[in-house]
């Protein structure tokens, strides 16, 4: 049992701790239920839960969530344009995040050889000056072929 100034009252009968409660005009809180014994401390409902409010919002202010990002490419992009992308995925890359290479494929491109639309991904991977490693290998996708890097940290 916990006062309301941070003291220790030690393990104390329900209905004592509910009466010291009672003299203060304050709230019997339990903190933690599941310690042997259970923690109960005395003070205002209202601040408790304020003060519970407040700490899961700092906590999920500093909470960060990495998703997939998406980047991609066609299988006639110039170099320029290339470079360009390669540093839109260090950016993600340096956030975190996992980043989505896809080579956009329209009609008989579909088609081609394996190697060579796999080459040409790779085009822009080696741009990339970020260390990354690949989660998923290139791989057919409904719109062309996809590759899933992540940071290597």
């Amino acid at each position: 049992m916990i006062g309301p100034k941070g003291e220790n009252f030690g393990v104390l009968a329900k209905a004592e701790a509910l009466s010291k409660a009672m003299e203060v005009n304050l709230d019997l809180i339990e903190i933690s239920p599941t310690a042997q014994p259970p923690v109960a401390k005395i003070m205002d409902l209202g601040k408790y839960l304020y003060q519970q409010q407040k700490k899961q919002k700092d906590a999920a202010k500093k909470s960060h969530e990495t998703g997939v990002k998406g980047v991609q490419i066609g299988l006639g992009t110039s170099l320029h344009d290339l470079e360009m992308r390669a540093k839109k995925i260090e950016e993600f890359l340096k956030d975190g995040h996992r980043v989505r290479v896809e080579m956009a494929l329209r009609g008989r491109e579909k088609y081609l050889d394996k190697n060579f639309l796999n080459e040409r991904l790779n085009r822009v991977l080696h741009l990339v000056s970020e260390k990354y490693k690949i989660a998923e290998s290139p791989k057919k996708s409904p719109r062309g072929i996809a590759a899933i890097i992540e940071n290597a940290k």
